[in-house]
């Protein structure tokens, strides 16, 4: 439960600018791998990495909560 109560906690100010930007990230690594043409190997390998950091990002800034 514990895990529950930090997601729904409010998050620091700080925090949620990680969050945004990881979400952000996320979203232009997901636009370059659907884009409908042939990449470069390595632009799609760097893409892959810029969506996993932005994951990572995002979860570690919602999990984040002010003290108490």
């Amino acid at each position: 439960m514990e895990l529950l109560h930090r997601i729904v906690a409010p998050t620091p100010p700080f925090f949620r600018k990680v969050r945004n930007l990881g979400l952000l990230l996320t979203a232009i690594a997901a636009a370059v791998l659907g884009l409908p043409v042939e990449l470069p190997v390595t632009i799609a390998e760097i893409a892959g990495g810029v969506a996993i950091a932005g994951s990572v990002m995002t979860g570690l800034g919602q999990a984040a909560k002010e003290q108490e």
